[in-house]
């Protein structure tokens, strides 16, 4: 099954524009995301699904410097890029990940994929239960699901969050939850802010080996020892 992870990323975040290309120990937090995704052997492709703004040509100079596959779309209507992309490539499935997730785990990432295949559900998630923590959110869809329920899409929120209409509409689709082994909802993991960097580079600088080899089971406590000493 050919199977892509999409990549939503942009500059113009309110609360803390240009981070994706931020650079925490010498290279931006999007380098890292891509690292972990690389982990996956179940992935087929990773794009990196960013818009037609200017302020997004940084994006596009990255991924041509690393031979990244990207694509360029609407702003607003991310749902719509992201069906572009999917067309584009001819993916049966997709994993949708946000660009501000830069510790993502490769495992919960090949956990969802692995229910996928073996099952017969439109989504495979672990963000409906509350056990995942912002940044550690794992979506896979169904292409043909996805795209025939596109132009069902009428609300802005909808095509900007691009899963959102499914779980509004959840008892239309087949859904699948798994959850954390560990309730882990309590950390954020997602980088947001300047703060979230702060922590994220604090994480970072405590890592003695490839932080893809990282679990989110390895990084729990050394969160929580960040968070102490900042308490």
């Amino acid at each position: 099954m050919n199977i892509g992870a999409i990549i939503q990323a942009r500059m113009n975040s309110s609360r803390f524009p240009g981070k994706v290309l931020y650079n925490v120990d010498g290279k931006p937090i999007l380098k890292y995301l891509l690292e972990r995704l690389e982990q996956c052997d179940n992935l087929n492709s990773i794009v990196v699904a960013t818009s037609t703004e200017e302020s997004d040509n940084p994006i596009e100079d990255f991924c041509k410097q690393n031979n990244i596959v990207f694509f360029r779309g609407s702003l607003n209507d991310v749902a719509g890029r992201f069906k572009k992309v999917i067309e584009g490539n001819q993916f049966e499935a997709f994993v949708r990940v946000c660009g501000d997730s830069p510790l993502i785990n490769s495992q919960l990432i090949m956990k969802g994929i692995n229910i996928f295949i073996n099952g017969n559900y439109d989504i495979v998630t672990n963000t409906l239960l509350g056990t995942c923590p912002p940044g550690q959110a794992v979506e896979v869809l169904r292409s043909d699901t996805f795209c025939s329920s596109y132009k069902l899409m009428k609300e802005m929120d909808d095509l900007e969050h691009v899963t959102k209409y499914f779980y509004r509409n959840k008892n239309d689709f087949k859904i699948h939850n798994f959850q954390l082994e560990i309730d882990s909802s309590q950390l954020k993991l997602s980088v947001d802010t300047r703060q979230d960097m702060d922590v994220f580079g604090k994480i970072i600088s405590k890592m003695d080996k490839p932080h893809w080899e990282y679990t989110l089971d390895e990084i729990l406590p050394i969160y929580k020892l960040i968070q102490k000493s900042n308490e």
